[in-house]
């Protein structure tokens, strides 16, 4: 069956780095859009980041951009998010979703358009 299983989350001080694993099973890995969303408690869930299957394109939020990093490996069907120089605003349950409905397009940051998610891993900012 389809899984996402998201790790590397934990407690970081401001200004602190993570990277963050996504690994991916049960469907055809190379022609999925992989992207990272989040959502803290009380707010709505945004995106964060998003890779392209077919060129490994990339797209940020302008809050996480020149901060996080994304990328893949297909070879081990897993995709990561770098995330440097921390804040607590960034304390959030951080998701992996997959979208394999337009492969030869960009990735969207829409999470509507994504099929597959997975249970998320908790990242907490704080001093």
């Amino acid at each position: 069956q389809v899984q996402l299983v998201e790790s590397g989350g934990g407690l970081v001080q401001p200004g602190g780095s993570l990277r963050l694993s996504c690994a991916a099973s049960g469907f055809t890995f190379d022609y999925y859009h992989i992207a990272w969303f989040r959502q803290a408690p009380g707010k709505e869930r945004e995106e964060v980041s998003c890779i392209t299957c077919s060129d490994g394109s990339t797209n940020y939020a302008d809050s996480v951009k020149g901060r996080f990093t994304i990328s893949r490996d297909n070879a081990k069907n897993t995709v990561y998010l770098q995330m440097n120089s921390l804040k607590p605003e960034d304390t959030a349950v951080y998701y992996c979703a997959a979208d394999g409905g337009t492969p030869q397009a960009k990735c969207s940051m829409w999470g509507g358009l994504y099929e597959y998610w997975g249970l998320g891993t908790q990242v907490t900012v704080s001093s």
